[in-house]
């Protein structure tokens, strides 16, 4: 039986005690007895459980009134319990007889008992129900049979009046508040009040004081008070005892999502304390435990549903709003235009945010995650998106410097997989980084701590570094499929590209022209041949197909990849001057992915029979998947600026339909 507590009997004396169900109370009985006592009776009322351990081994008691008469051995002792809740201050006792040799009574000992209950309870089982005193409620693990509550982040803002996030606040102006928290009862049961000398506290342990925070609901005559009980200034909480059966509402809130130095796991206590006289300080009789852990961020792939598009409104791109509003309609979601006086001449959407979402068992709701590298619209996430029951969340280093690495281009997340049989129902982060042997740019640290202390989406590192810009998402997508694999990952691909030119030039259409219609900077002439017959743009894309193999081969094993799950989409880069590779034509792989309907840069190819014979080659790789492809011509507002479509707009997206407290890291 848990919570084994002693007690120390006197001869001569009665002595009173609480005995909190549940719990089991030893006491020295041989300590206890007077010179000359060689034996003892046990009598106890019927609310009292009694067992006598001898010398190692126990035997019960037969009932209340039992003669039984025990040998007093060193070692012997008595073990009390009850398992009903007293009406009454002391209303059940335990008395001790101790007997000389001849059997004479010598003198007793006695103990008045008070039951009371106490549990502290929450929804351990994750059902979206606060149990009472589940066992596992103290623990926390993963898995389809795991067990332990869990908890969100306050990162929302409910109220219009307060500056920030509800997680920097102490204070709850409403219900709102309250339904993003984890409730948590307190169940107390026994007398009209507890015997002088005891009091309940709750508390937290001071490592947790900055991730966890509580409320407490009073009921006066003329509406509820929400009343912060524990957490950053406030470890402890004296407890009202109101008598009877009675249930106490807390409410609890994360302050912290899991990081490198917080694995998101919290514990909260209650303890009832014992004081022998007035001035001598209190000492714990009995702890309660619970255990929550904070829900993490979780990133949203690209074959998951769309709900919203975001798009900066610019003096260059009324043109391109106006495709992206065409397929934004087409796909059955909203868009959302930034205008000027937020984003403040800024126009890289995906650089700046990216969308996820926090989910309990209670509740879910979106978090953005602020990227450190700010351009002109800092402002954008925290005056436009944080709100009720929408989130935000940010890492900015204290040191190191930031990079482009540090844009959220550079961030995406594959969607479910399984990998030599070990399952990632939520997808694996991807990030670029360096390669492996150079001190070149890597994403900030603060931030991959915080995607990998996540725990549920395992992070990916791959080689970007090679690229201008250096972004995943320049080299690598992922669609939605309606087969049995469900998506395919498209690359980046000069050697698809140079065999398109090949056979075109095979066919007679080497003087084909590319860039017809196109708004850039270059306007020379430039045909099939003329790509083809430059050595070193071959060496340059040569270069870069080795750079994107090298990544291939790290997804392939990284995701559990075939060859067949991967589109070569035709590409070419150049190198500037300081041999970093930047796109020769708009890049087709940085789409936007609006379920089956496909924004993809307009890469202006070379023209056979009237139609891009690129376009028509991403056609005829897409289409069949049942995806619809819709080229926007991006190259005044964005190409020209190093970035695409995917670069300009960004996607808020259903959240999974699998919980991800089932997934064992």
């Amino acid at each position: 039986m848990p919570g084994d507590r002693t007690l120390r009997l006197q001869h001569g004396n009665r002595i009173e005690a609480l005995c909190v169900l549940g719990t089991r109370i030893s006491a020295d009985v041989y300590g206890a007895a007077p010179a000359g006592a060689v034996s003892f009776t046990v009598k106890h009322t019927e609310g009292v459980s009694v067992e006598v351990a001898c010398q190692g081994r126990a035997e019960v008691g037969s009932g209340p009134s039992s003669g039984t008469r025990w040998p007093l051995d060193k070692g012997t002792v008595l073990r009390f319990s009850m398992s009903r809740a007293s009406t009454e201050v002391n209303d059940n006792k335990v008395t001790v007889s101790f007997y000389a040799e001849g059997g004479q009574p010598i003198n007793q000992a006695g103990v008045f008992l008070t039951g009371i209950g106490i549990s502290l309870d929450v929804d351990a089982d994750r059902d979206g129900m606060v149990e009472k005193n589940n066992p596992n409620k103290a623990s926390w693990t993963w898995g389809p049979e795991g067990h332990g509550a869990i908890l969100l982040v306050s990162c929302d803002k409910e109220s219009p009046f307060t500056p920030a996030s509800d997680c920097n606040d102490e204070r709850v102006f409403s219900k709102e508040d309250l339904r993003d928290m984890s409730q948590m009862v307190l169940r107390t049961e026994g007398p009209q009040c507890l015997p002088r000398g005891y009091e309940m506290v709750l508390h937290i342990p001071v490592s947790d004081a900055d991730k966890v925070g509580v409320f407490y609901v009073q009921n006066p005559f003329f509406g509820q008070r929400y009343i912060h009980v524990l957490g950053q200034r406030k470890l402890y909480h004296t407890v009202q005892y109101t008598g009877g059966a009675a249930e106490l509402d807390f409410f609890v809130e994360g302050l912290r999502f899991p990081d490198d130095t917080f694995p998101g796991l919290v514990s909260i206590h209650v303890s009832l304390l014992e004081t022998l006289a007035e001035g001598i300080p209190h000492t714990p009789i009995f702890t309660d435990t619970v255990v929550f852990k904070v829900a993490p961020w979780i990133m949203t792939p690209n074959t998951l549903a769309p709900v919203n598009v975001f798009v900066c409104s610019m003096k260059d791109n009324y043109l391109f709003i106006k495709e992206i509003k065409n397929l934004v309609n087409k796909a059955g979601c909203e868009l959302k235009v930034c205008f000027g006086y937020i984003n403040r001449g800024d126009r890289w959407m995906q650089d700046e945010i990216e969308f996820g979402y926090t989910h309990a068992p209670h509740k879910s709701f979106p978090v953005v995650l602020d990227s450190p590298q700010d351009g002109g619209m800092e402002q954008f996430p925290i005056k436009k998106l944080l709100g009720p029951d929408f989130g935000y969340v940010s890492r900015e280093p204290l040191f190191e410097a930031i990079t482009s690495l540090d844009s959220f281009g550079n961030l995406e997340v594959s969607p479910p997989v399984t990998v030599a049989g070990k399952e990632y129902p939520l997808g694996r982060i991807l990030i670029g980084s360096s390669f492996p042997t150079s001190a070149g740019r890597r994403m900030t640290r603060v931030v991959r701590d915080f995607l990998y202390a996540q725990q549920v989406q395992a992070p990916v590192e791959l080689y970007s570094d090679w690229l201008a810009v250096g972004h995943v998402d320049e080299f690598v997508t992922f669609v939605p499929t309606s087969d049995a694999k469900r998506f395919r990952m498209l690359m980046a691909s000069p050697a698809a590209c140079y065999k398109l030119f090949r056979e075109k030039q095979k066919e007679g259409l080497g003087e084909a022209t590319m860039f017809k219609g196109y708004s850039g900077t270059d306007t020379k002439r430039v045909t099939i041949n003329k790509v083809l017959s430059n050595d070193i743009l071959v060496q340059q894309n040569q270069y870069v197909q080795r750079c994107i193999d090298w990544n291939r081969d790290i997804l392939k094993k990284e995701l559990g990849l075939m060859e067949e799950d991967i589109i070569d989409l035709p590409a070419l880069f150049k190198l500037d001057k300081q041999g970093k590779a930047v796109p020769y034509f708009p890049n087709m792989v940085t789409m936007i992915i609006l379920a089956k309907d496909l924004g993809i840069p307009k890469p202006f190819g070379p023209m056979v029979g009237g139609e891009c014979c690129l376009e028509r080659r991403t056609r005829s790789l897409l289409e069949p998947l049942g995806l619809h492809c819709r080229f926007l011509e991006d190259v005044a507002s964005y190409h020209d600026r190093l970035g695409e479509v995917r670069c300009g707009t960004n996607v808020q997206r259903r959240p999974f339909a699998f919980n991800w407290w089932q997934l064992t890291p």
